[in-house]
């Protein structure tokens, strides 16, 4: 158990990928995370071909002298509608204010 916590640690990975890596492995640590690298790219390889389709547009203006308008989109309308979503959208527009674009 000690070694699945140290690679889910050590990677971010879930307890049971990280166990399924390790006995896939025979143990050894250092494939054990080659084997979770390459699990990520294949699951991102599969999610590359999903659409965007929800999302929300943030709109910041500065005492009125600067404004900026972002979209961001997002696969579903539950991750859209989320307060950490809305604050994402709000801190991009300001953070893109705050660089001073043309």
């Amino acid at each position: 158990m000690q070694d699945i916590m140290k690679l889910k640690n050590t990677t971010g990975a879930g307890i049971k990928d990280c166990k399924e890596a390790l006995e896939h492995c025979k143990g050894d640590f250092e494939k054990a995370i080659a084997h979770l690298r390459e699990k990520g790219k294949a699951m991102a390889a599969k999610k590359a071909d999903r659409i965007a389709a929800e999302g929300v547009v943030g709109v910041y203006s500065h005492f009125g002298k600067i404004g900026v308008m972002v979209e961001v989109n997002c696969e579903t309308d539950f991750a859209a509608k989320s307060d950490q979503f809305q604050t994402l959208v709000k801190d991009i527009a300001m953070h893109i204010t705050a660089s001073n674009p043309p």
